[in-house]
């Protein structure tokens, strides 16, 4: 691995690649930390804490993440690049049900250029309303339970530059992440939100070191406690690495065709279906749901002055940490995990596509006996992706309200944070491996036959 890094540099234009990477995240990093005028920071930030408290650090965290803690600082890029991840997710959905927008799926080049245009429209009208509703959540904080201002003058001023400024941020983040697809390397969308994450790692760090210090000459944490927490990580690292790179093959072979004096087909190949087809999109979907329960069934209860009816009961047994939560997640993981497959996996176009171009899977008839063969397997394989995302999902929360360990270091074992840096981290070393292979020399998962020339 270590050879890898080095001949990362010798070839240049992978070198030139790299560098520009680090260059653009560095840019998203500032945008992070670049505050939007009129807010008082060392306020804003109690109050972050605060809600992360009193949301069990569920809500805290999604912002977070995708920010990079932009939130805490409300700067230029509070809004991330959440709502472009949104506006994606939106027209990929409507892309299986909107006729219109199928189409133009199929159409290549010029049809997948056009949806990009649609999306890129689609989330500047998400940064107008959510930078709106963030802009009017810092000006009215009681709404929140948080009783100090958080904005020094609130006004229309105030809300027009912190609207412009947030939608702005997002744009440019969007750029950033283009550009780095286009002559960076890796993902540039996933590696910011990548970069946002393990720019928590050194105040993760900081809070896990500090339960190893004696409190009334008594620490918390010892080192059996150390080794315990590092085999665990290394574990929960490895086995997300392993099931985000599982596949079922499904052999396929080519029928032989005969056009003039050549021959066409006749090979045999394989069809890859992943075991985490989803990916980590069931996660986000269950989290953003279920943030809003606990906050629902609370207000209601503060409302009508029931501190101990049945609102407040569904208060308490919705809130983060709790057994029915928990429970709560899992299912509706589950069941994401099979619309998203429902709604992006289409056997029988694969079915019609193999049969077109005379390919076919052995010991199954072509056309819908294949569909309805791939559909069964997908479907089985789902179920276990599904399985692992609950048990990834639900690893924080052990680890946080088990162990006593902060929030901020629990989301390192497991969750939406490790899948997205794990899934995110594969991508990109493939990328570098590419590169690295072409020139013959070792890769990081392969070694090249051929040495480089030095």
């Amino acid at each position: 691995m270590l050879s890898a890094f080095a001949n990362s540099v010798r070839i240049p234009e992978l070198r030139q690649r790299i560098f520009f990477t680090a260059a653009m995240l560095f840019l998203c990093r500032l945008l992070a930390v670049v505050p939007i005028p009129g807010v008082n920071a060392q306020a804003l930030q109690m109050a972050v804490e605060q809600m992360r408290h009193l949301s069990g650090g569920s809500m805290g965290l999604l912002f977070d993440m995708f920010s990079g803690g932009a939130v805490r600082n409300f700067a230029v890029g509070a809004l991330g690049v959440l709502p472009y991840i949104s506006a994606s997710i939106i027209l990929q959905l409507m892309t299986a049900v909107v006729p219109t927008l199928e189409r133009l799926a199929r159409e290549g080049d010029s049809g997948r250029q056009k949806i990009i245009q649609y999306t890129r429209y689609l989330t500047v009208l998400l940064c107008l309303i959510q930078g709106f509703a963030m802009a009017k959540a810092a000006e009215h904080p009681e709404a929140f339970g948080i009783n100090f201002p958080l904005v020094q003058n609130p006004s229309f001023g105030f809300l027009a530059i912190a609207v412009l400024s947030m939608t702005t941020g997002t744009m440019l983040l969007m750029w950033l992440g283009e550009q780095i697809t286009e002559r960076g390397i890796g993902n540039g969308m996933s590696l910011i939100i990548s970069a946002g994450i393990v720019s928590s790692l050194p105040s993760a760090v900081r809070a896990l070191v500090e339960k190893f210090h004696p409190v009334d000459g008594v620490a918390q944490f010892n080192i059996f406690h150390l080794v315990f927490l590092l085999g665990m990580l290394a574990l929960v690292i490895s086995t997300v690495t392993a099931v985000t790179q599982a596949q079922r093959k499904i052999p396929v072979q080519y029928a032989k065709r005969v056009i003039g004096r050549k021959q066409y087909g006749g090979q045999s190949t394989y069809m890859p279906l992943r075991v985490n087809y989803s990916g980590v999109m069931p996660i986000i979907f269950s989290q953003a749901i279920l943030m809003f329960p606990n906050r629902i069934f609370m207000t209601i209860a503060t409302s009508l002055n029931q501190p101990t009816g049945v609102w407040a009961w569904l208060a308490s047994i919705t809130q983060y940490g709790t057994g029915f939560y928990t429970l709560l997640d899992a299912i509706m993981i589950l069941f994401f995990s099979y619309f998203w497959v429902a709604t992006q996996f289409n056997p029988i176009q694969i079915a019609d596509d193999l049969k077109k171009y005379g390919g076919y899977v052995p010991g199954i008839r072509p056309g819908k006996p294949t569909a309805e063969f791939l559909d069964r397997t997908m479907t089985r394989i789902t179920l276990v992706g599904a399985i692992f995302l609950a048990f990834i999902a639900v690893m924080p929360t052990v680890v946080a309200t088990k162990l006593g360990i902060p929030w901020i270091v629990a989301q390192f074992f497991g969750g939406t944070s490790l899948l997205i840096t794990v899934g995110v981290m594969l991508d990109t070393m493939r990328q570098v491996e590419s590169h690295l292979v072409m020139r013959y020399y070792d890769g990081f998962l392969t070694k090249g036959r051929l040495r480089g020339r030095r």
